[in-house]
């Protein structure tokens, strides 16, 4: 059976599937066909099913559950830290009358800036794109999501909100949920829990080799230089990537009950999990 897996081409996902790219994971008769793509483009792909199995948003899957179930592994969480409003050393000092470049409306990025302040106005752009419009005036503030994270202040930017920090003080210490993988109800149950144990099983290979996933990472990085690559990789995979465990599931009903209760998604969402 052909599987096609689909996430972006960002250096801690790149780690995340290292155990299958490099060969070392046995596939058990799947043939593996990997799509990169920016995590927005994969958000809209996965309103008609067009992967098997595929990395979205969390505010993505509020669109998506009744056609894809979470895998519990291949999380990215921000623990304390995450996508976070950027603006230039002599920018505004607060979100008053601001619009912000923000990297999709089906991020989860752009969904956690609507709970922390909501009407914004905003504007989309790709997100590998807002660091430098920031810099070059083109936008008052930006959402930043990946590497832009650890390299703003390279560019003469300054922070005005990490939301992630701002969501942990929010919710008791929570995480906050930023994307997940997900796979395709119709392949069925017997099938979803073979792809499971499979992507699991890549993850566990990365964080067992480090060293070579790292370096298979690297070429994903765009512009980061290895400690930089090593600090990122280790900021979004980790043991709750590995397992989202009860605090991470938590996390996830949380952002859910929140966002319903804002209205920022459609229906409530019942968060359940591939075994």
């Amino acid at each position: 059976m052909k599987l096609t897996i689909a996430h972006s081409p960002d250096s801690d996902d790149a780690f995340m599937f290292y155990g299958l790219a490099s060969g070392a994971i046995d596939t058990e008769g799947f043939e593996i066909e990997q799509v990169l793509s920016d995590i927005e483009t994969l958000n809209r792909a996965a309103v008609d099913g067009t992967y098997e199995v595929t990395a979205v948003s969390f505010h993505a899957y509020a669109h998506l559950a009744d056609k894809y179930a979470l895998l519990p592994h291949g999380a990215s969480m921000g623990d304390g830290y995450g996508p976070m409003v950027v603006v230039r050393n002599d920018g505004p000092q607060n979100l008053d009358n601001v619009t912000v470049a923000i990297p999709g409306l089906w991020t989860t990025a752009w969904l956690a800036l609507q709970l922390y302040r909501p009407g914004l106005a905003y504007r989309v752009m790709p997100f590998d794109q807002i660091l430098e419009a920031v810099r070059d005036g083109e936008a008052d503030a930006g959402l930043l999501i990946h590497e832009g994270q650890l390299t703003y202040a390279d560019e003469g930017l300054r922070k005005l909100v990490d939301l992630g920090e701002w969501w942990g003080e929010r919710t008791g210490g929570l995480p906050l949920p930023l994307g997940g993988n997900v796979i395709r109800r119709d392949l069925g149950a017997a099938t979803m829990t073979r792809v499971s144990r499979l992507l699991h099983a890549s993850i566990k290979y990365a964080l067992d080799h480090r060293v070579d996933a790292l370096a298979y990472a690297q070429q994903f990085g765009r512009g980061l230089d290895e400690s930089r690559t090593d600090r990122f990789v280790g900021m979004y995979v980790n043991g709750l990537t590995l397992d989202y465990g009860e605090r991470g599931r938590a996390a996830v009903r949380k952002l859910f009950e929140e966002s319903w209760r804002a209205r920022l998604v459609p229906q409530p969402v019942n968060v359940e999990f591939v075994d």
